[in-house]
């Protein structure tokens, strides 16, 4: 989740504060600030610069007299315009949804009953299958208890059957 003590909010900010803890040229948007030196996620896509909704990156250059900054990313170098910084979000730590179709080193998972809603089975392995080499669980037995016992997923009104009947039509 991404509020509460343990939610990706607080926990980008704390780890910022620990991992890039400043000397770099900085610019505050939208109540956040970016900081050269920062990682960085995409968070929707942008099919003219070719980064795509998870991307990752490190912010290495901020140009307040040309109102932008530069992101290396794994496709190479993506400049984003100042009016753009709400396609980025810091990316120390990311929701497990964020993280579904990539894998990391290693990755710490919260597990706290204040996050009750979020404590499922499915979200719990999709977590601990996020890491290559190591995952580490930090929280209360309760909640691990919680999410491996609750394998009930919600039902999604989708109407998947009638779009796809409807289309099939359409194309006779």
């Amino acid at each position: 989740m991404h509020r509460g003590s343990v939610g990706t909010a607080r926990l980008n900010a704390e780890l910022r504060a620990v991992l890039n803890p400043g000397g770099g040229a900085k610019v505050l948007r939208l109540g956040r600030t970016l900081q050269e030196g920062d990682k960085v996620m995409q968070i929707r896509n942008n099919y003219d610069k070719d980064v795509y909704n998870g991307d990752i990156g490190t912010i290495i250059k901020i140009d307040g007299e040309e109102n932008n900054l530069i992101v290396k990313m794994d496709n190479g170098f993506i400049s984003y315009d100042f009016a753009e910084l709400d396609e980025l979000e810091h990316a120390y730590a990311i929701s497990i949804h964020k993280s579904q179709g990539s894998e990391y080193p290693a990755v710490v998972i919260p597990m706290l009953t204040q996050h009750y809603v979020m404590l499922q089975r499915n979200l719990l392995y999709t977590g601990i299958t996020r890491g290559k080499k190591l995952v580490i669980i930090v929280g209360t037995k309760k909640a691990i208890h919680i999410a491996v016992n609750n394998d009930h997923t919600r039902k999604r009104f989708t109407r998947l059957a009638a779009r796809l009947k409807n289309g099939l039509a359409q194309i006779r």
